[in-house]
C-alpha cells in the first residue's frame, strides 16, 4: 500500500492529515457520491467494489454522559450495550447528531475515525482484524481511508471488541 500524501480536490481532511503527519500507510478512494443514498457506507461499498463488510462507519454514542465512537461494518448495527461495556460503561444511546458533529468536526455521513477534533473513547469492531484492510471515512462524503486496521486502532487510540450485529 503506498503512501498517499496528495490530498483530494487540492486540500486534505483532517483524517488525511493525522495519518500523514503519522508516516501511516493508507491509500485515499474518492467516488461519486449521491446525496440521495439512503445508506453512505453502504454506498461507498458499492461503488468502491468491495465487500461491505470491509467498509466500517463511525458512530458516536453518549456512554453514560460521555461521547464514545463506535467503529462497525456497514452491514451491520452498532450494539450500544456492547458498546457500553467495552469501555466500562452501563448506558448507551446514540448521540445527537450535533453533537456528535461539534465533537469530532465532521459532518453526520462522513464522520472519520480518525483526525477528529477531541480525542474521544473509541471501539472498533473487532471483526476489523480479520482483513489486511479496511475503509472508513477520510472526513468527506465520497471519500473513503483504505488502511491496515491494526493502524486504525493505533492512530486512534481504540480498544477492540465485538460491538456489531447482524
Amino acid at each position: 500500500m503506498a503512501r498517499n500524501k496528495a490530498a483530494h480536490g487540492g486540500k486534505g481532511t483532517p483524517a488525511t492529515v493525522a495519518l500523514t503527519r503519522a508516516g501511516a500507510e493508507f491509500t485515499l478512494h474518492a467516488y461519486s457520491h449521491d446525496p440521495d443514498a439512503a445508506s453512505y457506507g453502504e454506498e461507498a461499498a458499492a461503488a468502491l467494489g468491495v465487500s461491505a463488510d470491509r467498509v466500517f462507519k463511525t458512530l458516536l454514542a453518549d456512554v453514560d454522559g460521555a461521547l464514545t465512537v463506535g467503529v462497525v461494518p456497514v452491514a451491520g448495527k452498532l450494539d450500544l450495550k456492547a458498546l457500553a461495556a467495552a469501555v466500562g460503561g452501563k448506558r448507551a444511546a446514540m448521540a445527537d447528531p450535533a453533537a456528535a458533529e461539534r465533537a469530532t468536526g465532521y459532518v453526520v455521513g462522513g464522520i472519520s475515525p480518525l483526525g477528529q477534533k477531541k480525542r474521544l473513547a473509541t471501539v472498533v469492531d473487532a471483526t476489523a482484524l480479520t482483513h489486511p484492510t479496511v475503509f472508513v471515512s477520510a472526513g468527506r462524503r465520497g471519500l473513503e481511508i483504505e488502511l491496515p486496521p491494526a493502524v486504525l486502532v493505533e492512530l486512534t487510540g481504540a480498544r477492540t471488541a465485538a460491538i456489531g450485529r447482524g
